[in-house]
Formats: structure tokens, C-alpha cells, sequence
């Protein structure tokens, strides 16, 4: 009993106990300088720093070859060119912009500009960030619309009337079109609810773009893996397509089939920022899946010339009679 006790209290002291490792100090670790520190907090903020690369897309910007106390002279950057950010400043001075950034071209071409002017007249030096730069127009969005809602009718109106395929309306067994379209609108309305609830986050990735959906945050990362299913998908619809039609019926759906996309891109990234696209997109969802499966899905085929059949019967090709 009492080496019992005393093992118990060893214990009681052993778990009483703990060694405190003091961390080694690391002055090089976080030992930054203030400019350093602003830098990283102007960064989270404006999603960009020194040493970030832009390109210009307005026809020229003026640049001061001093801030704006000591300015004398004004030198101009035109479109396509690409700049670097050099330095960053503040004019607490200033009524309209405080903030004032110094780019430069080259050694010799180099100036200060405030920060509204600069984000207006470029764009991120990266193929993605210009891609999106592109389709977030807002006029362009708004004459796209026109354009392909009165061509896509037009289009419409002349293949129906030769009775040739496209897509929701007289379409063909493959349901690769179908669910090229279905992504195409939800990726747009996905698209316009980012912008609409997450705009700072829709920000960073404009200056920050990836690829890779594990990369980024939920809701960037279902957005980029549905880009990536409608490249999958659009290749998939075009073999399915060529493989079922002859080559004049291929082209006349694949174009029907890109109007009909174009269409859902425009009206669904429009409508969604008004929160009628919503609404819209489960409409659409149930009509596409009803169209396809009640007009253009033929689960059997003749057993005697393989022609697609919607039901059993008597065969419309060669008319034989096909049962269970």
C-alpha cells in the first residue's frame, strides 16, 4: 500500500508539472520595417502593391514627374503598353484622390498618378485578369444582348422553318448540349452573384487570378471548376454532334447551339443582378430537363434498321414492328 501511494503521487506530481520551452528569438522573421508593413496592409486592402504589373488600356495616361506640390512637367503612357508600380503614396491634401501611385515603362518614362485615375485605365498583366476585364464590361454586356438576342432569333426563325436541329426545340438524342447550356446559365448567374454579394473577393481574384479551384475560396472555386466543366462539356457536345449529324446539320446546330449559350450568358448575368435571375434559372433548369427528356431523348432503338425510337411500336424508317 504505501509504494502504491507513492507511485500515485509521483504521478499527481508528474502531471503538476511541465517543462516551458522558451522560443528562440527570430529578429529576421517579423522584423519589419513600417514602409514594409503599410505595404502589406495597402495590399490587403487595394489588392495590389509595389513591384505589381499593369497594362493600359485607356488610349494614354498622364503621368506627373513629381507629386503634385512639385509637379512641373507631365509625361503619357499610351494603350498596350505595360507598367510597373514603383511607389505608393498619400497627399492627405488632395480633395479628390489621397492616394497617389508612381509608375513607370522604363527608366526613363516614370510618373506619379492618383490611384481612381490609374485602376480606370488599366489592367492586371495577366491573360485571365483581361479575359474578365473584357466580358465585365457593362456597354459591351448591354450591346452583346441586343446583338444576340435579335440575331439569335433571326437564326432561330430560319432553322426552324428548314426543320434543321438545335437545341430545346427540335433536338438530337445527346444530352451534351443540353447540359452545356444548363452550366453556361448557372455559371452566369453564379458569375453576377459573386459580383453582387462578394465583390471584394470577386476583387482579389480579378488581381490574383488561378486555375485551380482548390486554390481559392468556396465560392470562387465552384466558379472556376464550372468554367472548366463548360470547356469539358462544350468539347464533349461537339464530338457527340459531329458523330450524329452530317456535316451542313453539324454546323447549323453547333451555331444554333452557340446562340442559344451567348443568349444564356447575357440574360443570365444581367437578370441575376436585379435578383429576377434567380427565379429564371429554375424555370429554365425545369424546361431544358423537360424538353429533352419528353421531346428529344429516345431511350430505344429498331431492331431491325437501329433507327431511334421514342417508344415501341411500328418504326417510322422501315416500319417493322418493335415489342418487349
Amino acid at each position: 500500500m504505501v509504494k502504491v501511494k507513492y507511485i500515485l503521487l509521483l504521478a499527481a506530481a508528474l502531471l503538476l508539472t511541465a517543462c516551458y520551452n522558451h522560443r528562440q528569438h527570430t529578429p529576421d522573421a517579423w522584423d519589419l520595417t513600417r514602409q514594409q508593413l503599410d505595404s502589406i496592409s495597402f495590399s490587403t486592402t487595394h489588392h495590389y502593391s509595389q513591384n505589381y504589373n499593369f497594362v493600359v488600356s485607356a488610349s494614354s495616361l498622364p503621368l506627373a514627374d513629381a507629386l503634385p506640390d512639385m509637379a512641373f512637367d507631365t509625361l503619357y503612357v499610351t494603350s498596350g503598353e505595360r507598367i510597373v508600380v514603383a511607389d505608393i503614396t498619400t497627399v492627405p491634401t488632395d480633395t479628390i484622390d489621397s492616394v497617389w501611385v508612381k509608375v513607370a515603362r522604363d527608366q526613363i518614362t516614370q510618373g506619379w498618378i492618383r490611384e481612381s485615375e490609374l485602376l480606370q485605365g488599366v489592367s492586371p498583366d495577366d491573360p485571365i485578369s483581361q479575359f474578365i476585364d473584357f466580358f465585365s464590361n457593362t456597354h459591351l454586356l448591354i450591346f452583346m444582348a441586343f446583338c444576340v438576342i435579335v440575331g439569335g432569333a433571326y437564326a432561330m426563325r430560319r432553322l426552324l422553318r428548314r426543320k434543321a436541329y438545335i437545341v430545346h426545340f427540335n433536338d438530337i438524342d445527346s444530352f451534351y448540349p443540353t447540359l452545356l447550356c444548363v452550366l453556361v446559365a448557372s455559371s452566369a448567374t453564379l458569375y453576377a452573384s459573386i459580383q453582387t454579394f462578394a465583390p471584394e473577393s470577386w476583387r482579389h481574384f480579378y488581381y490574383h487570378p488561378s486555375l485551380n479551384p482548390f486554390a481559392l475560396p468556396m465560392h470562387l472555386g465552384i466558379f472556376v471548376a464550372s468554367v472548366w466543366a463548360i470547356i469539358i462539356v462544350g468539347v464533349a457536345a461537339v464530338d457527340d454532334v459531329l458523330h450524329r449529324l452530317s456535316a451542313s446539320d453539324a454546323m447549323l446546330y453547333l451555331a444554333g447551339l452557340a446562340a442559344v449559350c451567348a443568349v444564356d450568358y447575357v440574360v443570365f448575368s444581367i437578370f441575376t443582378l436585379y435578383y429576377v435571375g434567380y427565379l429564371l434559372l429554375v424555370a429554365y433548369l425545369c424546361y431544358s430537363l423537360q424538353r429533352y427528356f419528353l421531346h428529344a431523348h429516345y431511350p430505344y432503338t429498331c431492331g431491325h434498321c437501329g433507327a431511334p425510337l421514342r417508344r415501341l411500336g411500328r418504326c417510322p424508317q422501315c416500319g417493322k414492328e418493335n415489342v418487349r
